[in-house]
């Protein structure tokens, strides 16, 4: 069982009822969620020996988290206990032509406020076969930045596969911001997610002709980062056609050797809840390079789960690889006996 590590926060995620404004709502749906926790539970049902690191505060709130974790089969063993709060986020559900809008309550979070010396890196990366972070991550605090890069310096020395997403958040940080931390942690990632924005406002590539198809400016962008950064072997990002907040059209992307490798486009109708689609995608992608699959199977079968983790509440995707498999190869909602 292969040994995968991810560093990030972890939030208590306060969500209204569909049809209700922030607002007006008198009660709340609870769930714990944070971008690479949801990496790591995905990949624990996927059957890899995944642990998570963060910071949580000694309260019921940390313990709950912990017992999340752990009801997913997520090892916590390098979880630090301290600082003063979790941070927290409330989501407004969309539906139909109104959008879904997050509010953050994250500012002075016990994972914010995490120092260097409370990341042992040696003994997190020991037999690890794989380091996965987002920008979520760097845009948290300065310190943060400055340890993710010895981080994943440290994982290159060891060997250890090394993974980052952009997830950027515009209410996080700056695009500015965003670039000066991304940039000098490029030349130590091996896999990469992310997309045309991306490209073109935090990388600064430039701009594609928008003549061209989306597939054939996704192909132009990629292919000039990987003259720039041909460290990277592997790149991902999904096509979303927003319909509405309750329909969606998703197509995933896996750029590998020069070669842009599609899935087919799912139809995601009613979606039940977006939030953690983009990891579930992330996640899979990751099984698909670990286990080796062919590029065309790795990118359908990350699209697949993505678009599985739309029909279930809450951020993190909780389905197998033979459950994911099984779907990918199925008729839309056929009865499995």
């Amino acid at each position: 069982m292969k040994k995968v590590v991810t560093l990030g926060e972890i939030m208590l995620r306060f969500s209204t009822f569909a049809g209700e404004r922030l607002s007006q709502s008198g009660q709340l749906k609870l769930n714990y969620g944070g971008a690479e926790a949801n990496v790591a539970i995905s990949m624990a049902h996927f059957g890899y020996n995944a642990f998570f690191v963060s910071k949580i505060p000694d309260n019921q709130l940390g313990q709950a988290v912990g017992s999340h974790l752990r009801s997913h089969g997520v090892k916590t063993d390098y979880m630090v206990i301290g600082g003063e709060r979790l941070g927290t986020y409330y989501l407004e559900t969309g539906i139909g032509e109104r959008s879904a809008h997050v509010t953050y309550d994250r500012k002075n979070s016990s994972f914010s406020m995490m120092n260097a010396n409370e990341i042992k890196w040696d003994e997190i990366f020991k037999n690890a076969s794989l380091f996965h972070v987002s920008g979520i991550t760097l845009a948290l605090s300065p310190e943060l930045r400055e340890s993710v890069l010895v981080g994943v310096k440290k994982a290159k020395q060891l060997s250890v596969k090394t993974s980052f997403d952009f997830n950027y958040r515009a209410k996080l940080w700056s695009q500015q911001e965003a670039r000066e931390a991304i940039l000098p942690l490029l030349p130590y990632i091996d896999i990469c997610s992310f997309g045309e924005l991306d490209a073109i406002f935090l990388l600064g590539l430039v701009e594609a002709d928008q003549s061209l198809s989306q597939t054939q400016r996704l192909i132009h962008y990629y292919s000039k980062f990987t003259e720039i950064y041909p460290n990277i072997q592997f790149i991902s990002s999904t096509f979303r056609n927003v319909i509405s907040a309750s329909t969606n059209q998703l197509q995933g992307n896996l750029f590998v050797q020069g070669e842009l490798y599609q899935s087919k486009v799912h139809y995601i109708d009613p979606i039940v809840d977006r939030v953690g689609g983009g990891d579930a995608f992330a996640a899979s992608i990751l099984t698909g390079i670990l286990e080796e699959y062919d590029p065309q199977e790795a990118v359908s079968f990350a699209t697949a789960a993505s678009a599985l983790k739309h029909t279930i509440h809450g951020d993190c995707n909780l389905f197998t690889k033979e459950e994911v498999f099984r779907f990918a190869e199925s008729a839309p909602g056929k009865i499995v006996r």
